[in-house]
C-alpha cells in the first residue's frame, strides 16, 4: 500500500517527520517510525490537528 500523502517539497520530507513526531509528543499520542495503522482515529486526528493548529499559529506569528 503506497502513501497518498505526497511532500510537496521532497527535501522537507524529514522536517515534516520531525513535526509530526513533536506534534504527536505534545499530544500524548506515541508514533514509532514508519507505519503507524493501529492508532485509532481519534489519536490519529489529534496529531494531525495540533499540526495543523501549529502551522495556522506560525502563519498568524509571521503576519505582525
Amino acid at each position: 500500500m503506497s502513501s497518498k500523502n505526497k511532500v510537496m517539497v521532497p527535501q522537507a520530507k524529514e522536517a515534516m517527520e520531525r513535526f509530526k513526531m513533536e506534534a504527536a509528543n505534545e499530544v500524548g499520542v506515541s508514533l514509532k517510525q514508519g507505519y503507524n495503522g493501529d492508532l485509532t482515529s481519534k489519536q490519529a486526528g489529534s496529531v494531525g490537528g495540533q499540526m495543523v493548529k501549529k502551522m495556522i499559529e506560525s502563519y498568524e506569528n509571521s503576519m505582525k
